[in-house]
């Protein structure tokens, strides 16, 4: 496996990715917990969010950078983070890992990647968030694995 920077050709094989690594989310957990109308107002269009969340994705200017994990010869995930310099934050805003790579180490690997450039910057706090749903529970186990310490947030969404 190697991480290197977010290459411009990169996106559509993220997007792909991301839809491979989330679409059970959205449709298997979060759509049958909330209902139809919930869904299609929050997140009906999850593919196209995506899809103009990475065309964003890694803008050094604004304070985004992106990294990418190939492992036999294919993406194997990718990662996000921004940096707030003058609040000496970053945040991770997305990780992603290829259903057919995950448990090898590459999330971990990025995530600690992401974290290293964040540090080199100056950062003293580095933030990450998750669902507390069934579905996130491995993003969750790893991030506690990295040291990050869970702070409990619950969102309540209603249709009317």
């Amino acid at each position: 496996m190697d991480i290197r920077p977010l290459d411009p050709a990169d996106p559509p094989a993220l997007l792909d990715l991301a839809v491979t690594a989330f679409g059970p989310f959205f449709e298997d957990s979060f759509r049958p917990h909330v209902g139809e109308t919930v869904f299609a107002n929050r997140h009906g269009d999850w593919r196209e969010d995506y899809r103009r969340h990475l065309a964003g994705l890694h803008d050094p200017d604004g304070g985004k950078f992106a990294a990418v994990a190939r492992a036999d010869g294919q993406v194997a995930g990718f990662v996000g983070w921004v940096l707030q310099a003058t609040e000496r934050h970053g945040e991770i805003d997305i990780l992603a890992v290829s259903p057919a790579h995950r448990r090898l180490g590459i999330g971990a690997a990025l995530a600690e990647h992401a974290m290293a450039h964040l540090r080199a910057a100056g950062v003293e706090v580095i933030s990450i968030g998750t669902g507390g749903d069934d579905f996130h529970a491995p993003a969750r186990a790893l991030y506690e694995s990295l040291g990050f310490t869970p702070f409990p947030n619950v969102s309540y969404t209603k249709a009317v």
